[in-house]
C-alpha cells in the first residue's frame, strides 16, 4: 500500500470519529442543558524533504525550507462548548435554569451499590414519594436524588405549593404558612474542562492532581444563581452542525476516492509487468 493510501486510511478513521461527535450533538439538540462538543484536528508525524540547493531561493521565505510529507491527520481533542444556551420559560415550579455557564447541580447517583456525586445543568426536577408516601424527595427525571446543602432534599407531604428561589432556596406553602425546606447545593466549576462526561447528560469529577477547592467551589448564595419556571436549552447550533456534517462527509469521500484510485493504479502497474 502506498504512502498516500495509508494517509487516506488513517485520516478516514479520524473523520469517522468526528462524524460520531456531530451525530451526538444533533441527537441532543433538544436535551435540556446539553453542551455541544467540538473537534480539533492535528497532523501526524511528517518528514521534511529539503529541495533547495541554492540558499538565494530561500530569501524572504516565511515557511520552513523543503517539502513536508505527512502521515495523515488525527483527532487532536474533543472539547465542550460551555456557552450558555437559550432560556425557555416553562412556568413549571420545579423547572430551573442556571444563569452562569460554569454552575452545576449536584446529584447522588448509585452505581454498583456505590453512591457517587455527579453534576448536571439539567434543572428539570420532580418529586418522588418515599417513606410509604409520607414524604417526597427532590429528584431528576431519572430518579437521581438532587443534593441540597444538608444532603438529599426530603419534604413532608401536605404542602399546597412549592417554589425555588433565585438563590436555590426551596420553600413550600402550607395554608398561610411559608416554610423553607432546603437549598440546592449548586457548585461553581473553576476548571470545567476537568469534568468527565458519563452519559445521561451527567458529568463526574475524576481523580485530579489539583486540590478540590481549585476545581469546584460552592456558588455564592447572595447572587442570582438560577431562574425558576424556566429551562436552559441545548446550545447546539443545528445549522453549524449540518455544515460540519457535509464538509466532513465530503472529506471522507475524497479520502476514500484516494484509496480507490491508488488501488486502480497499482492494478495497472501489475498488468504492465
Amino acid at each position: 500500500m502506498s504512502r498516500t493510501m495509508i494517509q487516506a486510511a488513517v485520516t478516514m478513521n479520524q473523520l469517522q470519529q468526528k462524524l460520531d461527535v456531530i451525530g451526538h450533538n444533533m441527537a441532543n439538540s433538544q436535551t435540556t442543558g446539553y453542551k455541544s462538543r467540538e473537534t480539533a484536528f492535528s497532523s501526524l508525524l511528517f518528514q521534511q524533504m529539503n529541495n533547495l540547493s541554492d540558499s538565494r531561493n530561500a530569501v524572504g521565505r516565511q515557511t520552513p525550507d523543503g517539502l513536508r510529507i505527512g502521515s495523515g491527520a488525527k483527532l487532536g481533542k474533543i472539547s465542550t462548548n460551555d456557552q450558555l444556551g437559550a432560556i425557555k420559560e416553562t412556568n413549571r415550579a420545579l423547572d430551573t435554569a442556571l444563569l452562569q455557564e460554569n454552575y452545576f447541580y449536584q446529584l447522588d447517583v448509585i452505581e454498583n451499590g456505590i453512591t457517587e456525586t455527579r453534576y448536571t445543568r439539567d434543572g428539570a426536577f420532580y418529586l418522588q414519594p418515599i417513606n410509604n408516601g409520607a414524604d417526597v424527595q427532590l429528584t431528576t427525571q431519572a430518579g437521581h436524588p438532587v443534593r441540597g446543602l444538608n444532603g438529599s432534599i426530603v419534604i413532608p407531604q401536605g404542602f399546597d405549593s412549592i417554589h425555588i428561589n433565585t438563590n436555590g432556596q426551596i420553600t413550600v406553602q402550607r395554608g398561610n404558612q411559608t416554610e423553607t425546606v432546603g437549598s440546592l447545593a449548586i457548585v461553581e466549576a473553576i476548571r470545567p474542562k476537568v469534568f468527565e462526561a458519563t452519559g445521561g447528560n451527567l458529568y463526574r469529577l475524576p481523580d485530579v492532581e489539583y486540590p478540590i477547592n481549585e476545581v469546584i467551589q460552592a456558588a455564592d448564595p447572595a447572587t442570582e444563581i438560577l431562574k425558576s419556571g424556566a429551562l436552559e436549552q441545548s446550545n447546539v447550533d443545528l445549522a453549524k452542525q449540518m455544515t460540519e456534517l457535509l464538509m466532513t462527509q465530503r472529506s471522507y469521500q475524497f479520502n476514500a476516492r484516494t484509496i480507490s484510485m491508488g488501488d486502480q493504479m497499482q492494478g495497472l502497474v501489475n498488468q504492465l509487468r
